[in-house]
């Protein structure tokens, strides 16, 4: 029973660590958008052009290309653009 010294107020200071955190959370605004993730995965950002300094290269229709050469990726392969 002398162990219990010690343990409720080390559960009392764990509480309330985490009552600060979920109030440090709510403060700064963790939750004000929690379903703008889940629409902008769905999101179709094709249309614009890609700015990370990657050429593409679309080989299909050209001459010698089978479907095996197509690749996982419908045909597009993406080579790092000379400098």
């Amino acid at each position: 029973m002398d162990v219990l010294i010690y343990l409720i107020p080390a559960s009392l200071l764990l509480a309330g660590g985490a009552l600060a955190a979920f109030l440090w959370s709510l403060k700064s605004g963790q939750y004000d958008d929690i379903e703008g993730a889940a629409h902008r995965i769905l999101m179709d950002d094709d249309d614009q052009p890609a700015d990370d300094g990657v050429a593409v290269a679309v080989w299909a229709g050209r001459g010698g290309v089978t479907d095996g050469d197509l690749g996982a990726n419908g045909g597009v392969r993406r080579q790092r653009a000379a400098d």
